[in-house]
């Protein structure tokens, strides 16, 4: 299999990234262990991290587990209240929410929801991801559910045993209020990610849908 390693927009500026999640785990349950990765390799990375349904206890969780898995790559937090399962009943205020970022962000990298996702607000956070930031790099990632939606990805990026450990070391430490939930456990999340390292030639990976890729050489 190929591997690419992307360039930087300009020579010796800093990956700007735009992280988006509907509720206050996804981002790191689909993507949690490529941006670790990314912020070790550049540790200038620049995220900017966006949750839509963070009230209450999740927004206190999803705080915590952004500010530590970011460090000083936190580049701006947005934790919003909108009602769970509720997001496409307030699609113009999100989607206004993401033009204000775009107006003031302008990411190398959007991490959003698959656009194949069966879940209401991923599918709609989705959507609205390639409205707002257009000519950015849209990864999106995938979350386990009930929906059996597992789609066919076209990007893997592979996930060494070390910082898959840390990935749900730290899901399992920062969503205590998930544990009651039959699949957000660590079987599940190295379940997701071994499949994916066997699809790429690698142990473990994460997988996304990366829908336009430029190729320069």
């Amino acid at each position: 299999m190929l591997a690419l390693t992307p360039g930087r927009p300009v020579e010796g500026s800093a990956y700007t990234v735009v992280a988006l999640g509907a509720h206050a785990d996804d981002v790191e349950i689909g993507a949690g262990g490529t941006i670790s990765q990314m912020i070790a390799a550049h540790p200038d990375t620049v995220v900017h991290w966006v949750v839509f349904s963070g009230s209450g206890e999740r927004g206190s969780e999803a705080e915590a587990s952004a500010r530590e898995l970011l460090g000083s790559s936190l580049g701006s937090l947005h934790l919003h209240e909108v009602r769970d399962g509720f997001l496409p009943r307030e699609w113009s205020g999100v989607k206004e929410m993401l033009l204000q970022i775009s107006r003031q962000v302008t990411p190398d990298i959007v991490f959003a929801p698959s656009l194949g996702d069966a879940h209401q607000d991923h599918r709609m956070l989705a959507e609205l991801a390639w409205q707002a930031f257009r000519g950015a790099l849209i990864l999106g990632y995938e979350i386990p559910k009930w929906e059996s939606d597992r789609g066919a990805p076209s990007l893997y990026v592979p996930v060494p045993e070390d910082v898959v450990a840390a990935k749900v070391e730290h899901l399992q430490r920062h969503f205590s209020s998930q544990h009651d939930r039959i699949w957000f456990d660590e079987e599940t999340f190295r379940a997701t990610m071994r499949l994916r390292g066997v699809e790429c030639g690698s142990r473990y990976a994460e997988a996304f849908d990366a829908r336009k890729l430029t190729l320069a050489w």
